[in-house]
């Protein structure tokens, strides 16, 4: 699990630079109240107070430097790690697969990849920053002790409350913070469901119920952002009591110890500059307030990373013939099984058809077989391997997935067809699924932007088995003719289940009985179970089979 430190530490060379940036800045801040001091003490004697002047130009001119330095690598080292935690996350989202990313909500996901991303990266700078901030405090008690003792006890007397402040605000901060953001992450997810079904909100007319629904969290974030400045701004009441009292108390002990001649009048001044300096909790809070924002981040990030990825073997596959088995394969959801000890074997080369009514578990059993889902129970081969010790490149070019919805990504729809691979092939496998004669009518064909494609929802499901065409043993179709013309679909049907040259087994999701019919077999699925294996032919013979397709 990626820690607060391991996100910390990945500021690398900026972090140096804030710190020494800040260190300068703090040591500036520190001497300048003491060359002012000096400066009054030779205004006072009537000496020449030039060079003291000059000295707190230059201290200032530091500070300014100090602070450009500080913002411009703050700003870099955040960008940096920021763009290293997204792509972290992201390739972790990618490798947890459908299963463990079906953990947290999509639109929550898409919050805490671009949103609390940032927050968690600022780590690395809230972390230096704190450390540098205690050292004005720190560097003011030194100081007023060295001007006299009895400064220094009266300062830290304000400094024990100005601690208990900080304690506070840190701690309520913390927790409104997490609670904003979760809060940000339910609203998100509801937006990013109602975008996806934003046609049928619009056919169904309940745009004003939809909209009530998605910003129903609203009132709660409003809520978290109230309590967030309720926080602050007790915070900055307190500080408006903590801070005068420290300045009195300071002043107070200063004005005794002038008129005990024990200081000068500078060296009062100096006092109550760092009296200022030490008390202030305008920056402190700023200061903590971002470090509880990064620590809610790299919480909620780490939840993602925490998921386990998809683990994949190094065998590679034997030369076979596609042979799929099932051996003992048990699938839960929850407390609900979906698939109940399932044995199966489905012969390389043949096409396969798995019928059964809604929630037989068709559309589960597809998952397992293109390792895109893991059983609870049991073990899932191809060609007398598991699938699970099989290399990811071995797995992934042996089984190629289409599925009813299918979602195209890339910058033409040549890239969506070939998907990292080459684009020799694109063309044969377009033309196989009967989606080069659309692309083909495309203004640049192949070369068209996939964004600029107008397409049907049976283009993209002929797209989608383009896609998939490339599978070298085994072909898995989880309904993905659905939204096919029927003359096209009967075309792809029998490409699907005629004996071809490639013989590449298919498993073919069907709620067609002509699909069923062409196929070499088909598996009947009812309640989790195989009822029945066989040619659609026999089948036919049971009425419950029959009322699959009614």
């Amino acid at each position: 699990m990626t820690t607060f430190g391991a996100i910390a530490r990945h500021g690398g060379g900026w972090l140096p630079v804030i710190g020494v940036a800040a260190l300068a800045g703090t040591a500036g801040t520190l001497a300048l109240p003491t060359v002012l001091g000096r400066a009054v003490d030779a205004i006072v004697a009537g000496a020449d107070s030039g060079g003291w002047l000059v000295a707190a130009a230059c201290l200032i001119l530091l500070g300014i430097l100090c602070d450009l330095v500080d913002t411009f690598a703050g700003t870099a080292c955040v960008a940096a790690t920021t763009a290293w935690l997204r792509t972290k996350v992201i390739r972790h989202v990618l490798a947890i697969g459908a299963q463990g990313a079906r953990r947290f909500d999509t639109g929550d996901l898409v919050s805490r990849v671009s949103g609390n991303a940032v927050e968690a990266a600022n780590a690395g700078p809230s972390a230096v920053t704190i450390g540098t901030a205690l050292l004005p405090p720190v560097g003011s008690l030194v100081l007023l002790g060295y001007i006299d003792v009895w400064l220094a006890v009266a300062f830290l007397a304000g400094l024990l409350l100005v601690a208990l402040v900080l304690r506070a605000f840190t701690r309520q901060t913390a927790e409104v913070v997490s609670a904003y953001q979760r809060t940000q992450g339910r609203i998100a997810t509801r937006l990013t469901e109602s975008l996806a079904g934003a046609r049928t909100i619009a056919a169904a007319g309940t745009l004003d119920l939809e909209r009530h629904r998605v910003l129903e969290p609203l009132p709660d974030l409003r809520a978290q952002g109230e309590r967030t400045w309720r926080v602050l701004s007790r915070t900055v009441a307190q500080a408006a009591v903590v801070g005068p009292l420290v300045l009195v108390a300071v002043l107070t002990a200063g004005g005794l110890a002038l008129l005990d001649g024990r200081i000068s009048a500078g060296e009062l001044f100096a006092a109550s500059q760092y009296a200022v300096i030490g008390a202030g909790l305008g920056g402190l809070t700023g200061v903590f307030g971002r470090l509880a924002r990064a620590r809610a981040g790299v919480q909620r990030t780490g939840e993602v990373l925490a998921v386990e990825p998809v683990g994949y073997g190094v065998r590679a596959l034997p030369a076979g013939p596609g042979c799929l088995e099932l051996r003992g394969v048990t699938v839960r959801a929850g407390d609900v099984v979906l698939l109940d000890g399932v044995d199966l074997t489905v012969p390389g080369g043949a096409a396969v058809a798995v019928v059964g009514r809604s929630g037989a578990g068709k559309s589960v059993l597809a998952a397992l077989a293109a390792r895109l889902r893991e059983p609870d129970e049991g073990q899932v081969l191809l060609d007398g391997v598991p699938l699970a010790e099989l290399s990811h490149r071995d797995l992934r070019a042996a089984v190629g997935c289409a599925f009813e919805r299918p979602l195209l990504v890339g910058t033409t729809v040549a890239d969506a067809i070939a998907l990292g691979r080459g684009q020799d092939r694109v063309r044969d496998a377009a033309t196989a699924t009967h989606a080069h004669e659309f692309v083909s009518r495309l203004p640049l064909g192949y070369d068209t932007a996939l964004a600029e494609a107008p397409m049907s929802g049976g283009e993209a499901q002929r797209l989608g088995l383009a896609r998939a065409w490339h599978a070298d043993r085994l072909l898995v179709l989880d309904d993905a003719t659905s939204s096919l013309d029927m003359v096209t679909e009967m075309q792809i049907s029998h490409t699907l289940t005629e004996d071809g040259p490639r013989r590449t087994t298919r498993l073919i999701v069907t709620h067609r009985a002509a699909t069923a019919a062409r196929a070499d077999l088909v598996v009947w699925l009812a309640d989790g179970r195989v009822r029945a294996v066989g040619p659609h032919d026999r089948l036919c013979g049971d009425p419950a089979y029959r009322e699959v397709f009614a």
